[in-house]
């Protein structure tokens, strides 16, 4: 595929008008101020080409400059439109798309206990993974390629990912109270099942994490053993931490005045590399623990406002040096995986909150809404438009009246774009979503199940 004339959102998170793309063999062979199909401009062979003839002293060219499909099969042209890197959710919890509307207005130990946690109860396989597919739907239509998810039943939100042609990060059985040796747990043996049967599938697709809900719905000798695994088996971590003030308050009881950060430091948890979802309430300790440990810090903007949890405090985290990155949470909390609304979030409320209109830049906002986001999830081939890199792009509409006059297309990409902009995403060079249609997809069987199973659900209740 070659995007024609197209502005790009470059590795410095600023738009370059006038551009050219080729998309080989699932990454991207060419970035260019000029058309590849023209005399010099390309190698020879784009599939083993990461870089443009011009820099190798190559002078050749396609049989027919005018026909590109000798290279790329088609060519779309970027009049009015951008190209930029497709969206990484650092933290989301797929299948609870059944949730949807369903836990509203309610504080998180509540929220959880009353609503969420009576409803998962009732939740199967199969529920698991229509929600999943459901969501990489809805994912994918916003931009988004690849998330990051914490549920039961992951080896059916594996089989959902496939299907669709998209990534995730997977781990499963994050709640493990009680002081039983996680290798004696069933959840080693599932666990050592999904590596065995899903790390690395689609040539790299799939990842699986180890994932750990949470300070107080682990206990410190699981905590050490699911570490010491992880290290084991070359995995990534993913939790929930320090999301509100009962939270860490409880934790300094339970931990002899440990708060969350502090706690987990203690277990050598931050020791391996470490997805962060929350991060509300830190002081000034925690935050340069997460940032000399490089811990990846996944925001939830509007799930932490929508829960009442507060804001995190990621303008003074950036100062630090944290790695920052974004995620939607699930859709009992959020109700969209809409991440561009998210990405807004994140640019906006802090100017607010701190009242400096500095506080975070939309290169920022968007370096962790794509960049820091692959790289949380260690895909280092991932997230910028840049050749050589994997072909994980979205392309946008922009046109439309919302974003004109361009004065600064970055800009307008951050505070004026949405996710409903978006009209093609390409996971590895591969189609997931395009003008309305998902070629890996039955969205509305999807919808209809979900839909179904959801009443059943509540049905039960």
């Amino acid at each position: 595929m070659l995007f024609a004339d197209v502005s790009v959102l470059d590795e410095n998170f600023d738009v370059v008008p006038h551009q050219w793309v080729g998309v080989c063999d699932g990454r991207v062979a060419y970035v260019g101020a000029a058309d590849p199909r023209v005399s010099g401009s390309y190698a020879a062979d784009p599939r083993g080409a990461t870089a443009s003839a011009a820099s190798q002293g190559v002078g050749t060219q396609a049989a027919d400059p005018h026909d590109a499909s000798a290279y790329f099969g088609e060519v779309i042209e970027g009049a009015g439109r951008l190209l930029m890197p497709a969206l990484y959710n650092c933290h989301a919890h797929s299948p609870m798309v059944l949730l949807r509307g369903y836990a509203e207005n309610l504080p998180l130990q509540r929220w959880l206990n009353e609503k969420c946690f009576p409803f998962e109860a009732k939740m199967t396989a199969d529920d698991c993974y229509w929600g999943t597919l459901l969501a990489c739907a809805e994912m994918a239509r916003f931009g988004v390629v690849s998330f990051s998810d914490m549920y039961y039943n992951a080896e059916r939100s594996a089989q959902a990912v496939m299907e669709s042609g998209m990534k995730a990060s997977l781990g499963s059985a994050p709640v493990l109270l009680g002081d039983t040796p996680f290798a004696e747990r069933v959840e080693y043996a599932q666990t050592e099942e999904m590596i065995r049967q899903w790390h690395g599938a689609g040539d790299g697709r799939i990842h699986v994490d180890c994932a750990l809900h949470s300070e107080y719905l682990t206990t410190e000798p699981v905590v050490r053993d699911v570490t010491a695994f992880a290290k084991e088996r070359g995995l990534r971590l993913h939790i929930h931490l320090s999301e509100t003030v009962k939270e860490v308050a409880e934790c300094r009881e339970r931990h002899g005045g440990l708060s969350p950060v502090a706690y987990f430091e203690s277990t050598g948890l931050f020791e391996e590399p470490v997805t962060a979802a929350h991060c509300v309430w830190l002081d000034e300790a925690d935050m340069d623990t997460l940032a000399y440990r490089g811990v990846f810090v996944a925001n939830n903007p509007a799930s932490n406002m929508k829960l009442g949890s507060g804001f995190a405090p990621i303008p003074r985290l950036l100062e630090k040096g944290a790695k920052v990155c974004l995620g939607s949470d699930g859709m009992a909390s959020n109700n969209n995986h809409n991440l561009f609304h998210d990405m807004y979030l994140q640019a906006m409320i802090y100017k607010g909150a701190t009242l400096d209109p500095t506080a975070v830049t939309p290169q920022q906002a968007l370096q962790a809404a794509t960049r820091t986001g692959a790289l949380s999830q260690g895909r280092e081939d991932c997230g910028l438009v840049k050749e050589g890199m994997r072909a994980d792009l979205c392309l946008l509409d922009v046109a439309g009246p919302s974003w004109c006059p361009a004065t600064d297309m970055t800009y307008n990409l951050v505070y004026a774009g949405s996710g409903s902009d978006v009209v093609m995403t390409l996971c590895d060079g591969q189609v997931v979503y395009r003008d309305g249609a998902f070629p890996t997809i039955d969205q509305e069987r999807a919808k209809a199940e979900c839909a179904a199973r959801t009443q059943r659900i509540l049905g039960e209740l």
